[in-house]
């Protein structure tokens, strides 16, 4: 399957700096993580020279963007498979954390446009389907042998034989929009491969491309490792502040110290997990001291950062008042990636800049950094207090104070 040539570039070789030496183990490992057909967002043309390549690129970017959301969507829905969500989530925040450029942030960028084009074929050739099939119920109730009830029989059948055949010669053929509405040459297509004997190897080799780019074990593995990263910081913490049954003073101090211990570790954990997604290696999400010392080079960028998370974050707690059926839950979802895909974006951003910063050896004054804390830790606390009382509005309970979608899994159930 082609890929758009406006859309794509090859990345350029990443440069490490060897007198920063903290950094180093990270940026190697990451190069050594990152796949090396990996592409790209192209950079955005210039209006008033190429208007209608930049017509393009935006109709492409937006079409790509809406197809990509709608897919995490659906797999973040599916348990275990929603693993597979978090780790393209995170793929996007470890580039942008490894580049510094927003235009790396977006996963499957040479994919998601195809992806979005076989969803919307697919919905426009179902929607004929969907009225023959209705029309021959309703024939078959009004008159069960009556020979209109037959002849919708007969006509669904023949247009579920030749619309799923048409379906598949259009996936066959690459699955654009284009291939969706030209039938005939779909037909074309399919006799000159099989005079040539050469179909099955067009169409085998053609599937098998398309499934490596997706990438499928390596993204499934990053999720479940930055899902381990994560739980590993916050368990503890936040079985601490689920300590509380009852109004007794032994169970409200212990909930109080798991609130503030939670403070403590909502203020590191996303850059945390952003360092194991920059690197790809499950140790480095533990290295808190290296972490600690990236604070240093760019502290305003983290608290844009972490106020982007939790902001974003505390609303996904309201959506689970009432939880939809388990065949609507990927409409949920959609809200979910819709919140946390720019939170992961924001945290890439701020992680990069510090690694930038060290490298350049510029380190902010021990007062900025000061002040920065004193103003991020109130913050924090705040979002401690409001996340103890979910449990009192969310269906799940107790439960709704473990799932912190912030780091964890996009899924509501």
């Amino acid at each position: 399957m082609a890929t758009d040539s406006l859309m794509l570039e090859s990345p350029p070789p990443e440069t490490i700096d060897v007198d920063q030496p903290v950094e180093v183990d990270v940026v190697r490992a990451a190069e050594s993580e990152t796949p090396p057909g990996e592409l790209r967002l192209s950079p955005f043309p210039v209006p008033w020279r190429h208007p209608l390549r930049c017509a393009a690129w935006v109709i492409r970017f937006l079409f790509g963007m809406a197809s990509l959301l709608l897919l995490l969507a659906v797999i973040a829905a599916i348990p275990l498979v929603n693993f597979l969500a978090l780790g393209y989530l995170l793929d996007a925040e470890g580039r942008v954390a490894r580049s510094g450029r927003l235009r790396d942030s977006v996963p499957l960028i040479h994919l998601a446009p195809r992806l979005g084009s076989i969803a919307l074929g697919f919905w426009l050739w179902l929607l004929p389907l969907r009225f023959i099939a209705g029309a021959a119920t309703d024939a078959r109730l009004i008159e069960p042998s009556g020979i209109a009830a037959r002849n919708w029989q007969i006509g669904a059948m023949l247009a579920w034989s030749v619309i799923t055949l048409h379906l598949c010669l259009a996936l066959a053929r690459g699955g654009s929009l284009g291939c969706f509405f030209r039938p005939i040459k779909n037909a074309r297509w399919l006799w000159r491969r099989m005079r040539d004997g050469e179909y099955w190897q067009t169409a085998g080799a053609a599937v098998r491309g398309f499934v490596q780019q997706l990438e499928l074990r390596r993204h499934f593995v990053l999720g479940l490792k930055g899902f381990t990263v994560a739980f590993v910081w916050l368990l503890a913490p936040t079985a601490l502040l689920a300590a509380m049954k009852e109004l007794k003073p032994g169970p409200g101090f212990v909930t109080i110290f798991g609130g503030l211990l939670l403070v403590w570790v909502f203020s590191w954990a996303p850059f945390l997990q952003a360092r194991f997604a920059t690197s790809g290696r499950w140790r480095s999400g533990l290295e808190l001291r290296k972490t600690r010392e990236l604070y240093r080079h760019a502290p305003f960028a983290w608290l844009i950062a972490v106020i982007g998370i939790y902001v974003l974050s505390l609303p996904l707690y309201l959506t689970k008042v009432v939880l939809p059926p388990a065949d609507a839950m990927w409409l949920l979802t959609l809200v979910f990636i819709a919140s946390i895909y720019p939170a992961r974006i924001l945290t890439g951003w701020a992680y990069s800049r510090a690694v930038r910063r060290q490298e350049a050896g510029l380190k902010s004054w021990f007062v900025t950094r000061l002040f920065v804390k004193l103003l991020m830790l109130p913050l924090l606390g705040f979002y401690v207090f409001i996340l103890f009382f979910t449990q009192f509005i969310s269906e799940h309970g107790k439960q709704a104070l473990f799932e912190h979608h912030a780091f964890l899994l996009p899924w509501p159930g």
